[in-house]
């Protein structure tokens, strides 16, 4: 027998959680009282939007997300339904484009101005009608552009196609109705060619994202799934919901044999559901719980016992939601490595938490930080209707890093199955164009720095009207001055250590 070792060694072991002060919260917005088991909160690195409590009808806030501390009462909203909003995602390859769907069995894309929203906005860019009741998920393909996938309480899942441009969808790409109950949670895989769904009924689904066919489909009812997650480059399933004793429980599946689980570990006794977030590039879980402050926080592994408990982060704000910021949008300085941004209702208050490696040294870390998913789709909405699958296009978080290099790598197997004189053509093409790029991106920089105000960039927005705004940019500056001055101050101490070394050289060549 072989023998194990009580811990499991990992460089995310002591990773801790660092609430933000007050000034860098989100206070004063009425957070939606919907009982609804959604996560309310969409963020990516331009805004954060949460749903808000609205009377005659769904609507929700769109920040710019560096305007933090005490929101404006009468900040304007996007309201364009006519039921509660019950769920929002932002389209993760444009950052001004978002979805919502609502009780009044309609989805709607937003345009949100660069910006940021400064008058109600009622009118939507594309409307989409085909479900029957309410729709509660919806969800962006990850790899392929325009492609939304949307499921309703009328036990459908439909594609839709938003490339067309129309203003009005009432025709979807397809229909997937192989669900007899209400859908309760929905996930891709890596390169979203299966799509796996949790049912009121029980069991657990793994779906053909192209054809609707179920591929596979649990019948351990012993285990009711709330929420589950593909873990794609492990190539397992992880749900969470409540055992046969109705202990909060956590199930690990093989995703080509949802038959059998292979590991069942129960939490606790408590009722609120469980929320599950996974990191691929860290292969680290997060699960938050539904009206507690707690995150745990595990490692998972391909190898027995799959599942690894590191830390749990503690605070006595209870969450109703919670919203994460992607890879791309996260302080790589600080060693951050995910960012949660909990609603706490009681406070009307949005806490972001900070998950950080701590790292003595304060340059970019290599080891934590492996080429993540871009902001670039790896293919058309035509390309996946005509029934291609493309892994995402990844990208380097190493702060002025050049992320064509890493777009030209994924394309060179494609390149490899052409011949010799096409091959060397698209070659020079590539080198043509990335230089033209490059150029292009150099005159950007040059008019951006013109932009450049006392520290201020404003490019990214407009300058402070409210003095709570100047006051944010003023302690920014100061935080800023102080950081410069201690790393002075390392400098010069590291100075007149080599000035001694270098005497100290000198000397013993004398003696010597």
């Amino acid at each position: 027998m072989t023998w194990r070792p009580p811990y499991h060694s990992s460089k995310f072991r002591h990773v801790y959680g660092k609430p933000a002060n007050k000034e860098n919260c989100y206070d004063g917005i009425s957070i939606t009282r919907s009982v609804q088991d959604n996560y309310f909160c969409s963020v990516n690195p331009k805004f954060i939007a949460v749903v808000t409590e609205c009377a005659g009808g769904g609507a929700f806030y769109v920040l710019p997300i560096s305007q933090t501390g005490k929101i404006d009462p009468h900040q304007p909203k996007v309201c364009g339904h006519k039921g509660n909003v019950l769920d929002i995602k932002w389209n993760p390859f444009d950052d001004y484009v978002i979805a919502s769907s609502s009780e009044d069995s309609t989805v709607k894309i937003w345009d949100i101005p660069k910006h940021g929203v400064t008058k109600n906005i009622t009118t939507s860019k594309q409307d989409l009608h085909s479900h029957s009741r309410r729709v509660g998920i919806i969800e962006w393909h990850p790899t392929a552009r325009d492609i939304l996938f949307s499921a309703g309480y009328d036990y459908r899942i439909i594609i839709w196609n938003l490339s067309s441009g129309e203003s009005l969808i009432s025709n979807p790409v397809r229909i997937l109705d192989c669900h007899k109950d209400a859908i309760l949670s929905m996930s891709f895989n890596t390169n979203g060619s299966h799509l796996v769904t949790s049912c009121k009924d029980k069991r657990i689904r793994v779906i053909d994202s192209h054809t609707g066919k179920v591929l596979q489909e649990s019948n351990h009812l012993a285990h009711r799934a709330i929420k589950v997650v593909h873990l794609g480059n492990l190539k397992m399933i992880l749900s969470v919901g409540y055992s046969k004793w109705n202990n909060r429980q956590i199930v690990l599946w093989d995703q080509d044999n949802i038959a059998v689980p292979l590991r069942e570990e129960e939490l606790d006794g408590s009722l609120g559901v469980l929320f599950p977030f996974y990191d691929p590039d860290t292969h680290m879980l997060y699960l938050a719980g539904k009206g507690e402050g707690n995150i745990r926080y595990y490692q998972l592994t391909s190898e027995k016992p799959y599942l690894h408990f590191l830390m749990d982060f503690r605070s006595p704000l209870p969450q109703k939601g919670m919203g994460i910021m992607p890879k791309r949008g996260l302080n790589v300085t600080a060693c951050e490595v995910f960012r949660f941004y909990k609603l706490v209702t009681i406070k009307g208050l949005i806490e972001p938490v900070s998950m950080i490696v701590p790292r003595r040294s304060d340059s970019y870390q290599d080891d934590i930080y492996p080429l993540t998913a871009g902001a670039q789709p790896a293919m058309t909405a035509q390309e996946w209707l005509n029934g291609f699958n493309k892994d995402p296009i990844l990208v380097s978080l190493k702060p002025g890093s050049n992320n064509q290099q890493c777009i030209t790598k994924n394309k060179s197997n494609d390149l490899c199955k052409l011949p010799d004189f096409i091959r060397r053509d698209h070659v020079a093409m590539n080198a043509i164009q990335q230089k033209q790029e490059q150029t292009h991106a150099e005159k950007v920089q040059e008019q951006k720095r013109n932009y450049i105000s006392n520290g201020y960039d404003l490019s990214e927005g407009p300058p402070p009207k409210t003095e709570n705004e100047l006051l944010q940019m003023f302690y920014r500056q100061q935080d800023e001055i102080r950081k410069l001055r201690e790393t002075l101050a390392q400098k010069e101490v590291r100075v007149k250590q080599l000035e001694l070394e270098i005497k100290n050289v000198r000397f013993s060549s004398i003696d010597y």
